[in-house]
């Protein structure tokens, strides 16, 4: 399991629960991640012939892709390390969010575009896309930043920022009162979708603060489901032994 997601958890759980042997797989990015039932391992592969030699000297009978859908690298890696190692895939991703009737929405294709768009958007920045992206918001001396991170953010960083430590899930009360103390006026976030974070798009809704969300970047043509309960059922359906 590559994991690091609140479905990869929940997978994880469910074969668990199941006597299923698994394995999930985290980057290391985060300094407490929230560890998920059976075997953990912490780091990279080497790439996908590091992770296809991991997945044969292991004998891995399946691999489940349940990475957040910005880990752009590690898809790549899973869908070609799979393929090579002759292991079946499937991607596990929740659906995107959607914006409702008078959300003012602005999509942008990378941060980098994001912050383009900012300075005719707003003054007062809510950025929640993560501490390892706000070097594409350094140049924007005239604006003022909140970024919310789970880790401290390193330079390059928007010079006038405070940053916010703090993990989901968030409530939408929480999220409105935050936004309004700090005269939030166009909030910043990317297609993560799920609803540990998406209170932040209902208050930004409630205060007609214009959103600016970045899409996520493609993935390679792989099997996929958006839920935990037809994940387990392909699992289920792929590896032997110690059944219920």
């Amino acid at each position: 399991m590559l994991g690091g997601t609140s479905e990869a958890r929940a997978l994880a759980a469910g074969l668990v629960a199941r006597d299923v042997p698994v394995v999930s797989s985290l980057a290391g990015r985060v300094a407490r991640p929230r560890l998920p039932e059976g075997e953990v391992r912490i780091g990279g592969f080497g790439g996908p012939d590091g992770l296809a030699a991991w997945l044969t000297e292991h004998g891995v009978t399946a691999v489940v892709d349940a990475t957040h859908p910005f880990a752009e690298r590690i898809g790549t890696s899973a869908a070609t390390g799979a393929a090579r190692a002759g292991v079946p895939l499937l991607r596990l991703q929740r659906p995107g969010w959607e914006p409702a009737p008078g959300d003012d929405w602005h999509w942008a294709d990378t941060l980098g575009d994001a912050a383009e768009l900012l300075p005719r958007l707003g003054t007062r920045v809510f950025l929640t896309s993560g501490r390892q992206g706000l070097a594409a918001f350094a140049d924007l001396t005239g604006l003022w930043f909140l970024a919310r991170c789970v880790d401290p953010p390193e330079p390059p960083l928007p010079p006038r920022l405070e940053v916010l430590l703090s993990r989901g899930p968030y409530r939408v009360e929480e999220e409105t009162e935050l936004m309004r103390t700090h005269r939030i006026d166009v909030l910043v976030t990317k297609d993560s979708g799920g609803s540990m974070t998406e209170a932040k798009l209902v208050a930004a809704r409630r205060l007609r603060v214009p959103v600016v969300v970045v899409r996520r970047p493609p993935r390679p043509p792989v099997p996929t489901v958006a839920d935990v309960g037809t994940a387990l059922e392909w699992t289920l359906g792929r590896v032997s032994g110690g059944l219920t």
